[in-house]
């Protein structure tokens, strides 16, 4: 590689123009700088600049950068374009890294040009990384675009980076995955492969990561704060596998070189991170300890941190059963964010952010502690502050959990009352809520398409531009044949495999891009007919309760609505995944059979049949797949029986990874049941039955035929009807 002479800039003639006083604070100043071109004073961008305690930073389009420093530091100016340089800071002035003979395109033209509105776009898709996703990848595709023929290999690792980086923050992160894995294809450098290892991490790809992590063992003079992020990631890499010693030892060996280095954020994280290993192994005191040095640290930072700090010692507190220390800590903590003012006023169709740290969620955890003591009129305001302050954020989660959690204290206390009344908000909130996850899955499939439709018109520029590239290759390769004639035949035939190898990429880049998107919209239908089956359950069962307080039985209304309420708990904790443990699915069919039963006593009897050989802690079952059936049986073949009926299920394991589970009623029939029906019932389809199709049908397709379904008449008069189950384990 050429060797380039540099030089520093630092006399004082230059103050008035350069001179720049940092910011004193605990942690020193911020120091300001530029690197350019001595000849044509063009700005360098992209060089990596970082300080032996350290702090890193790069330069931007302009060549200009800013890092925290001190007094005595060293600083370190690092690129592939010219030799590394070292330089100690003895004053707050700018620095002024000046490169003799810098020539970024040895051929001429315009490259330099374009590697500074290389460098313009990659700034712009950062600043909208956070709030605008979509704008982000539209500069992410034009610093693609503006590339030259042959750009840097350095040009096309930044911009790949940058890609990976925003969707590890929008947690797409088998999109991140790809982008970060063709980044350092383009170039290895050690922030890509950090990035890279984080998205393996957080993609659940621990080996991955852990493959990538040593690679960077052998890498020299690497900046601390890299080495605190390479043992950081290591440790969780080996948590992830559930080896808590191992991710013990890293996150120890990272804590070291940040104490070395007095890193203080980095402290803060690793003692946390390590007191949530000792607390998983209940080692409470070790434990503790390193909770209290994290919040002590916390203090000299940002009050938001310190208060973030706090909250998750008083999860500590609350998983080890010390409520009145944790209630204390909290507290505190609702003082302290009364005196922050609020980042963002959230609009009214806004919904709050799951894990952020507000007064509602606080004084809902303080409620709950009260609560574990058995303190009901300790708990109670705080939960109507919850519910207030929650309804003033437009926090919908929050303000149902509370309200759900008032009612049941009211309960408790005997307030029947005013227990159903709160219920009956509760109830309606959760109406809301549905109403606006159906909302939020529109939104985030429309949002999906854009950006799968952006990730293909970024993943085709690239390959517009390596065909680019090829196509240069192959004028200059023609030019040379001229010249060489005897070699025509060698250079024609490595075109050709090039061209094929091309072709192979391509093809392979659309496949993964198709199978990654069908994946997405199966995951995305599954979700929302999941939010349609459960309101369309919530619903029928709610008839059940009407009844009741129709015939103005309070008993068995009240002893209903507590069965009510847990099953419908249970639904809506199932509700989110794609699977669940078969115990869960059979305690939801137990109950829901019991409020039918205890609603039509006098039109069925049921049975639940388990055989010895079954193993139902072996098997998963997509959640809400056998009460459709069976609500089928009860309100279409044995509430129209004139005598009483019979209901049994049946779980049977016929072979050693199939669980079959049969629903057998001896109800008047599908055909006579139809034939009951009004010309409106039959014009209308059921929706229960129809989403459990469409859901077999995508888990089938996601799954490779896990399950099977088949219907048929019980009995040769097409009286009774028999529902078959199998379900194959993985």
């Amino acid at each position: 590689m050429r060797q380039f002479l540099f030089f520093l800039s630092l006399s004082m003639a230059m103050l008035s123009v350069h001179t720049f006083y940092g910011q004193q604070n605990q942690s020193g100043f911020i120091l300001e700088g530029l690197v350019r071109s001595q000849d044509n004073q063009m700005p360098i961008s992209g060089v990596s600049v970082s300080t032996d305690k350290g702090e890193y930073t790069s330069t931007n389009g302009l060549g200009e950068f800013k890092i925290r420093a001190n007094i005595g530091d060293e600083i370190v100016f690092r690129s592939p374009e010219f030799e590394t340089v070292f330089h100690r800071i003895t004053s707050k002035e700018e620095i002024i890294v000046e490169v003799q003979d810098f020539e970024p395109n040895a051929r001429g033209g315009s490259r330099a040009t374009t590697a500074v509105e290389h460098q313009r776009y990659l700034d712009s898709a950062n600043f909208y990384k956070k709030t605008d996703i979509e704008k982000s990848l539209d500069f992410i595709s034009k610093s693609i675009s503006n590339t030259t023929l042959e750009p840097s290999k350095t040009q096309v690792n930044h911009s790949l980076t940058l890609l990976g980086e925003i969707y590890l923050y929008h947690k797409q992160f088998d999109l991140a995955v790809a982008n970060l894995e063709d980044a350092l294809g383009a170039k290895k450098t050690v922030r890509t492969t950090l990035l890279l290892a984080k998205a393996y991490v957080l993609n659940k790809e621990y080996d991955a990561a852990l493959e990538q992590l040593q690679k960077l063992d052998a890498v020299k003079n690497m900046p601390p704060y890299q080495r605190i992020e390479k043992e950081e990631l290591k440790g969780d890499a080996q948590k992830g596998m559930g080896k808590s010693k191992l991710a013990q030892q890293f996150y120890e060996a990272g804590l070291k070189i940040a104490e070395k280095n007095q890193v203080t954020p980095k402290i803060i994280d690793l003692s946390t991170k390590i007191a949530e290993n000792f607390a998983a192994q209940n080692r409470q005191i070790e434990a503790e300890d390193y909770y209290n040095n994290s919040i002590k640290l916390s203090k000299q930072q940002a009050p938001e941190r310190q208060v973030r700090e706090k909250e998750k010692v008083a999860d500590f507190y609350n998983q080890t059963s010390r409520y009145e220390d944790e209630i204390q800590l909290r507290k505190e903590n609702l003082s302290q964010l009364k005196r922050l003012p609020k980042k963002k006023v959230l609009l009214k169709d806004e919904p709050a952010q799951k894990d952020s740290i507000t007064t509602q969620r606080i004084n809902y955890k303080i409620a709950n502690a009260y609560i574990a003591q058995e303190k009901l009129a300790e708990a109670i305001p705080y939960l109507q502050k919850s519910i207030v302050e929650a309804d003033s954020d437009n926090d919908l989660v929050v303000q149902k959990d509370a309200t759900r959690k008032l009612s049941e204290v009211y309960e408790y206390r005997g307030d029947f009352d005013k227990a159903y009344k709160t219920y009956q908000e509760y109830v309606s909130l959760v109406d809301t809520l549905y109403i606006r996850k159906e909302q939020e899955l529109s939104r985030l499939a429309r949002l999906n398409r854009e950006v799968a439709n952006k990730q293909n018109r970024i993943s085709s520029l690239e390959q517009e531009r390596e065909l680019s590239q090829s196509k240069y290759s192959l004028a200059m390769t023609e030019q040379k044949l001229f010249e060489t004639r005897a070699n025509w035949q060698k250079v024609l035939i490595y075109s050709l495999v090039m061209g094929m190898a091309l072709f192979a990429l391509t093809a392979f880049f659309f496949y993964r891009s198709n199978q990654k998107q069908k994946l997405a919209n199966n995951l995305l239908a599954l979700k929302s007919l999941r939010s349609q089956m459960n309101p369309h359950f919530i619903f029928n069962a709610l008839n059940s309760v009407n009844n009741y307080i129709a015939k103005s039985d309070e008993r068995s209304a009240n002893r209903y609505l507590s069965d009510f309420s847990l099953l419908m708990r249970t639904v809506l904790e199932n509700s989110e995944e794609d699977f669940i443990p078969f115990t869960k699915e059979l305690e939801l069919i137990k109950l829901y059979l019991k409020l039918e039963h205890s609603r039509f006593p006098d039109k069925f009897d049921y049975d639940i049949k388990i055989a010895d050989e079954v193993d139902i802690h072996a098997f998963q079952i997509p959640p809400m797949l056998v009460q459709p059936y069976i609500e089928n049986a009860v309100w279409h073949g044995l509430r129209y029986k004139e005598n009483k009926g019979e209901l049994i299920v049946s779980v049977t394991q016929p072979q050693e990874d199939m669980l079959e589970i049969m629903v057998t009623d001896n109800g008047i029939g599908r055909k006579h049941s139809a034939n009951l029906k009004t010309d409106n019932q039959r014009r209308q389809k059921s929706k229960g039955m129809g989403n459990i199709k469409k859901r077999i049908a995508i888990l089938n397709d996601m799954y490779k035929n896990k399950v099977d379904v088949t219907i048929n008449d019980l009995n040769e008069d097409e009286t009774g009807t028999k529902v078959v189950l199998r379900l194959k384990k993985d």
